[in-house]
């Protein structure tokens, strides 16, 4: 599954999913990097 996290500030990271932390982080996987950051909220 595909989601999209921020990182700081001002940086975003869309990647594969693959663990969601107790703390309510998410880390994504982009080719072989695993970036750590918060969820972006979902808007329909």
């Amino acid at each position: 599954m595909l989601k999209t996290i921020i990182i700081g500030s001002c940086m975003s990271v869309q990647g594969i999913l693959e663990k969601t932390l107790p703390d309510g982080r998410i880390c994504v996987r982009v080719g072989s990097r695993i970036f750590t950051g918060l969820p972006v909220s979902s808007t329909a």
